[in-house]
C-alpha cells in the first residue's frame, strides 16, 4: 500500500469512528422510549415555628445554610420533584423582603436580618433547582401572628402600621380577609416574590378564615368582622347573608391572586392545599359532623377547580384509609370528580402522624391508593423534617419512588419553547458517556435521558445544570435526550444511535413518547 492510499484509509477509519461515537441518527422516528413516569412527590417545609428549618430561631448563619441545603439533598435522594418552602407564616418574611418584616424564626426578633447577610429565598430556589427540584413559594396570605410567638412584632408588621385591619380571634391573630387593604397587601407580597424570585410556583394552605375558636361557654365564636361588613361595597337594599359574602371575599382573592401570578409570569403555577373533607356528608358516607370547610373556612375550593382559577388543588388527606367516615380514596376520587377543566389534583399527606395516629405503612398503602385512581397524579408529604427523620418512613417512601418520575405537565400554560439539545455520545466496548448541551437561549430546567441496552430501556432524569452522563459496564445501542421546561414539559429529543439504521422498538417494549 503506498502512503497516498494508507493515509487515505486511515482518514476513512478515523471518520467511521467519530461517526460510531458521535453522530446522532436519522432514524429517530425508529426510536421509541417509554413514556417517562409522571408523578408529583412534594413535600412541605415549613418555617413557622421552626417546624421543619432552621431548627430553631438564631442559630449562625453557616449553620442555617447547611441544614436547609441537607433538607434539600435528602429530598433529592427520595426521588421528590417538589418542595413548598414556607415564605410567609404570619405577615413577615423569610428572605429580602421590601414590603414586611423578616421573620423570627430566622433570628429569634422579628425584624432582625441575618448575619452576615443571606436570602434564604434565594438559596433555596438555586439549590431546589441544583438538585432538579420544584421550588413553590408558600404564603399565608392572612395570618397576622402566632400564638407562641416569642418576640413583639417589627415596627414596619401589619399590626402596627394597619391596625385597622387586623382582628384578633382567641388565641389568632387575623388581617381580616373583608378588608381590601388585606388582600391588597397579601396580593403585594405574593407577586414581589414572583417577581424577584425564579420560583416555580405559589401556593397556600387552608388557612384563609381562621379555623374555629370557643368561647367561655364552649359555643363557636364569630369571626369579628362587624367593620368590614358594615362598609362592604354593595347597596343595602341587596340582603346577603354574611357567611356569602365571606366566601365571596375568597373567592375575589383566589381569582385575583391566580389571574395577577399568570400575568406576571404565565409559567408560574399557582395551588391550593385546602381542608380535605368540602363539607360535612360529602361525599355520601363521609363524616357527617366534620368540619365545614365550606361553611366555617368559607373556602369553596371544588369551585375554584372548576373555574379554572387554580393550576393545581392538593386537598390534606389527613386520614388513614380504613375508616370509612374519612376514607382516603373515596375523598381523593370525589375531589378529582370535581375537575371539569383537567387541572392537576394531588393529594397532601399526613407523614407526621406516622407512629402515632397512623401505622408505619400507611403512607406507602395513600402513595399506592393515588397511584390506582389515576397515573399523572401524585403526592405532597407533610411535612419534609418528619420525612426524611423517621428511618422507616423514608424506606418506604424511597422504595415507592424507587424510579425517578417528573411531575405532571401544566399543559394549560405557557412557557418559553425549549430547544433540541445537542447529543453526543463517546462509546467503547463496554461503556460510553453521554454529553450534551442546549441549542438555544433558554435554559433546561431538567433533562430526560432514556437509553437503550440489552433491549431494554432505562429512564434517567437529571436537573438542568448536568451536561454528561456515563454509562458503566453497559453499550447503549440507543439514546434519547430531552429537555424538560419549567412546566414539566418536554422539547424534541435528541436521538443517538451507533448504527445508521437502528431496528425499530418491538411493540412489547416500545411506547411512543408523549
Amino acid at each position: 500500500m503506498n502512503r497516498k492510499t494508507f493515509f487515505c484509509a486511515a482518514a476513512l477509519l478515523l471518520t467511521a469512528a467519530r461517526l460510531s461515537a458521535t453522530e446522532e441518527t436519522n432514524s429517530a422516528a425508529k426510536i421509541f422510549p417509554p413514556p417517562p413516569a409522571r408523578e408529583l412527590r412534594g413535600a412541605w417545609l415549613a418555617t413557622v415555628a421552626n417546624i421543619d428549618w432552621p431548627s430553631k430561631p438564631g442559630l449562625p448563619v453557616a449553620q442555617q445554610k447547611a441544614e436547609l441545603i441537607s433538607l434539600l439533598d435528602r429530598a433529592a435522594q427520595l426521588h421528590l420533584n417538589a418542595v413548598f418552602f414556607q415564605v410567609r407564616s404570619v405577615c413577615d418574611a423569610v428572605y429580602a423582603s421590601p414590603l414586611e418584616p423578616w421573620s423570627e424564626y430566622l433570628t429569634g426578633v422579628q425584624g432582625r436580618m441575618p448575619s452576615p447577610f443571606y436570602d434564604p429565598l434565594a438559596l433555596a430556589v438555586t439549590e431546589a433547582h441544583r438538585r432538579g427540584l420544584q421550588l413553590h413559594a408558600w404564603f399565608n396570605p392572612f395570618r397576622a401572628g402566632h400564638p407562641e410567638a416569642k418576640s413583639p412584632p417589627a415596627l414596619n408588621h401589619v399590626t402596627r402600621t394597619h391596625p385597622e385591619i387586623i382582628r384578633h380571634y382567641g388565641k389568632q391573630i387575623w388581617c381580616d380577609p373583608g378588608e381590601p387593604e388585606s388582600q391588597a397587601r397579601a396580593l403585594a407580597v405574593v407577586l414581589d416574590v414572583v417577581k424577584r424570585y425564579d420560583v416555580d410556583g405559589v401556593v397556600f394552605d387552608d388557612y384563609f378564615y381562621p379555623y374555629p375558636e370557643k368561647g367561655w361557654s364552649g359555643a363557636p365564636m364569630n369571626f369579628p368582622d362587624d367593620a368590614s361588613w358594615k362598609k362592604r361595597s354593595v347597596p343595602e337594599t341587596i340582603a346577603i347573608p354574611r357567611d356569602d359574602w365571606r366566601r365571596a371575599n375568597i373567592n375575589q382573592f383566589v381569582q385575583k391572586i391566580s389571574a395577577s401570578v399568570h400575568a406576571a409570569k404565565p409559567w408560574v403555577q399557582f395551588g391550593i392545599s385546602p381542608f380535605g373533607i368540602w363539607r360535612p356528608g360529602v361525599p355520601a358516607g363521609i363524616d357527617a359532623h366534620a368540619l365545614d370547610a365550606y361553611g366555617r373556612l368559607y373556602a369553596d375550593a371544588p369551585l375554584w377547580l372548576r373555574n379554572g382559577w387554580v393550576d393545581f388543588l392538593a386537598p390534606q388527606l389527613y386520614w388513614p384509609i380504613a375508616p370509612r367516615e374519612h376514607s382516603f380514596p373515596l375523598l381523593f376520587q370525589w375531589w378529582r370528580q370535581q375537575n371539569p377543566k383537567g387541572r392537576h389534583v394531588f393529594a397532601a399527606l399526613n407523614d407526621a402522624a406516622v407512629g402515632t395516629k397512623f401505622s408505619d405503612d400507611e403512607i406507602g398503602r395513600q402513595i399506592d391508593a393515588v397511584r390506582t385512581q389515576t397515573s399523572n397524579g401524585g403526592e405532597v408529604h407533610y411535612h419534609l423534617r418528619s420525612l426524611v427523620e423517621n428511618s422507616g418512613l423514608a424506606r418506604t417512601v424511597a422504595a415507592k419512588y424507587a424510579q425517578p418520575a417528573l411531575a405532571p405537565a401544566a399543559t394549560w400554560l405557557s412557557a418559553p419553547a425549549l430547544a433540541t439539545p445537542k447529543l453526543a455520545v463517546d462509546a467503547a466496548n463496554h461503556s460510553a458517556r453521554a454529553r450534551w448541551e442546549i441549542s438555544g437561549n433558554e435554559p433546561a430546567r431538567g433533562w430526560l435521558l432514556q437509553f437503550r441496552a440489552n433491549g431494554n430501556w432505562t429512564t434517567q432524569i437529571f436537573p438542568g445544570g448536568q451536561t454528561d452522563f456515563y454509562f458503566n459496564n453497559a453499550a447503549p445501542d440507543a439514546v434519547s435526550l430531552r429537555a424538560v421546561d419549567r412546566l414539566g414539559n418536554l422539547g424534541e429529543p435528541a436521538v443517538w444511535t451507533p448504527k445508521k439504521y437502528s431496528p425499530p422498538d418491538t411493540a412489547r417494549g416500545a411506547a411512543k413518547m408523549r
